[in-house]
């Protein structure tokens, strides 16, 4: 009796929620960065973990309001 290989599909937890929980935690480092940095590299990182999930949520925010004029 073989047993066929069971098929792998993404869960929906993680399809549904991936993305979410990457920014959260892209965001989570940019403010403990923030917060314990002094300058320098700390800084940086600090701008680019904020900067990148406040660009991704006002792409998405002003660009699904527009409609196409008829």
């Amino acid at each position: 009796m073989s047993k066929e290989p069971q098929q792998r599909h993404p869960s929906h937890f993680w399809r549904l929620w991936g993305w979410p929980v990457v920014l959260g935690l892209m965001t989570s480092l940019g403010l403990i960065s923030a917060l314990f940095s002094d300058g320098g590299p700390g800084d940086m990182l600090a701008w680019i973990a904020l900067g990148i999930p406040t660009f991704i949520c006002f792409w998405y925010g002003w660009g699904r309001r527009r409609r196409p004029r008829p």
